[in-house]
């Protein structure tokens, strides 16, 4: 194929995100209800000016309640977050769930104990929507690369090419031969009368840290290998101005010889049919 760097960078979009791209609300809303129970119970704890003798008192109740707590700072139990100890060593805060002297040194380290006598939260079931919704924000970097993931999908799939998505390597003896221990699932495969092509896509917009320069390295070692294969083709297809100032960038696009964005990926589809 013809390659054109100046061109093809040229031809990047600023984003792949729309409106409903920021937020799962979906996502966020099922998280809210899953312990929506608890956190209503919780809200006994509001405005208590005896907090101690409130939570000593809903622990005896139903000390399960308080397995909730970690959301309202922000973080997850599977997360396996820690926090220091005046010894230097350090325990996980799940562990604090266990006893009520526990979830009050938590209620207390964390301020949260002075945030629900003051009042300052209404309803934990809001509150904690809040939280959800700041960390699904946390989730948009790999909602983007879906994202650009659908869109070469819907690609394919309207100019009629066939294609497996989400293939390891594993079903490909060939390239697993030459791969060895490196377990590699390519985004979609797709075979015509000619060969295969191993197809990687993603997308990363401005301030993508050292992310793409480390993916554009691995895809420089990657493609000799899978194009050495009889048979078989690399092919990436990326987008985003996130590629502007990556060196990295330019030794891949010149050194693979079958690199897309979303705008000339038709040459890419116009080859493909013109091998089914």
């Amino acid at each position: 194929m013809n390659k054109d760097f100046n061109l093809f960078m040229s031809q990047l979009y600023e984003t792949n995100a729309t409106l409903d791209f920021y937020c799962d609300f979906e996502k966020i809303q099922q998280n809210v209800e899953e312990i929506a129970i608890n956190l209503n119970t919780l809200n006994y704890l509001i405005g208590k000016e005896n907090f101690s003798e409130a939570v000593n008192l809903l622990w005896n109740k139903d000390p399960q309640v308080f397995q909730v707590l970690d959301i309202l700072i922000a973080t997850r139990r599977k997360d396996e977050k820690m926090y220091l100890l005046p010894d230097k060593t350090a325990r996980p805060i799940k562990e604090l769930f266990t006893t009520v002297e526990g979830v009050l040194e938590f209620l207390n380290g964390t301020g949260l104990s002075k945030v629900f006598q003051s009042r300052e939260i209404k309803n934990l079931v809001d509150y904690v929507f809040g939280v959800e919704t700041g960390l699904d924000s946390n989730a948009r970097k790999n909602r983007s690369g879906h994202v650009m993931e659908n869109w070469v999908h819907d690609i394919f799939v309207k100019n009629g090419i066939p294609c497996e998505k989400e293939v390891q390597c594993k079903y490909l003896p060939d390239v697993k031969a030459v791969l060895g221990k490196d377990i590699k699932r390519f985004d979609f495969v797709i075979k015509t009368k000619k060969q295969t092509y191993l197809i990687e896509v993603n997308f990363y917009s401005k301030g993508g840290g050292s992310k793409p320069s480390e993916v554009a390295r691995a895809y420089s070692e990657l493609s000799p290998k899978i194009n050495g294969i009889g048979g078989y083709k690399f092919v990436w297809i990326t987008d985003g101005k996130g590629w502007d100032g990556v060196g990295s960038f330019k030794e891949a696009y010149e050194e693979i010889p079958y690199v897309y964005n979303l705008t000339n990926i038709q040459d890419f589809v116009s080859l493909l049919r013109s091998e089914l």
